[in-house]
């Protein structure tokens, strides 16, 4: 296969270097190879050195871009759920934990759709048309995942008022009061407590069949036999006939509301 590769990119050059005189000297002018240049040098006024700090700090900001994903979204919920579900049943390698993050990525986009429509119409769509500039498009963007986040905390505020006491900032009045980036470490905490409770709740049943098989195994005198082994396919019967997963990913969908 290399070696096919190899020849059929020698042909090529041979192609080009063949054809090209004569087509120069037909006067046709054939397309080329593309050549990229980068040219770097000293900034020589202010607003040059202001342009590549925002350069360097949109760079920052982009590979720090899946992490805010994560965090402002419900991403994070479904994927502690879903990890719990997967450490309730014993399952170690089925299904996959790519599987899984991928599930909880297009749940992720299912439920957070009409957000990112509204982000888009209201700030993206005029920035494009040159109606708004970049500060304003900050704001359209930012206000309808602010609102998000908010209608998920349903009025605990807990953590907010936590964290805008570390800051010694004043009491919010409005929501508008609260500044962002006081309120997403606030929606982490939530969440991941959120996700927690949920584990817990999944935990209970599956700890009562493991229970109930260690028992049995300890009575009939089969202490060597692991109870994980035996009670495994018992905890897989009951999540299958019980629906599990339709059960899970709509009481998931149904707790964004």
């Amino acid at each position: 296969m290399k070696n096919r590769f190899r020849l059929t990119l020698c042909i090529i050059i041979l192609l080009f270097t063949a054809i090209g005189p004569v087509y120069s000297q037909n006067n046709v002018t054939i397309p080329g190879f593309p050549f990229v240049d980068f040219n770097v040098r000293e900034a020589e006024t202010n607003q040059e050195v202001a342009l590549s700090i925002q350069l360097l700090l949109l760079l920052s900001v982009l590979t720090l871009a899946p992490s805010l994903i994560i965090l402002t979204t419900c991403f994070l919920r479904i994927a502690i759920v879903f990890d719990f579900i997967k450490r309730a049943l014993s399952l170690q390698q089925v299904p996959p934990t790519t599987v899984l993050m991928g599930i909880a990525l297009f749940l992720t986009i299912f439920i957070m759709w009409p957000t990112f429509t509204q982000m888009y119409d209201e700030g993206f769509a005029p920035f494009a048309a040159e109606e708004i500039g970049i500060d304003a498009l900050y704001t359209k963007v930012e206000g309808p995942l602010r609102m998000f986040m908010f209608r998920q905390l349903e009025g605990d505020y807990e953590n907010i008022r936590l964290f805008m006491t570390m800051q010694d900032l004043p009491k919010p009045q409005t929501d508008l009061d609260v500044p962002t980036y006081i309120l997403i470490p606030a929606f982490v905490l939530h969440e991941l407590t959120y996700a927690f409770k949920i584990g817990i709740l999944l935990f209970i049943p599956f700890i009562v069949i493991d229970m109930v098989v260690a028992s049995t195994l300890m009575s009939m005198g089969m202490i060597m036999l692991p109870p994980v082994m035996i009670s495994m396919p018992f905890k897989l019967i009951v999540f299958v006939l019980a629906d599990g997963w339709d059960l899970i990913v709509r009481k998931l969908i149904e707790s964004f509301g």
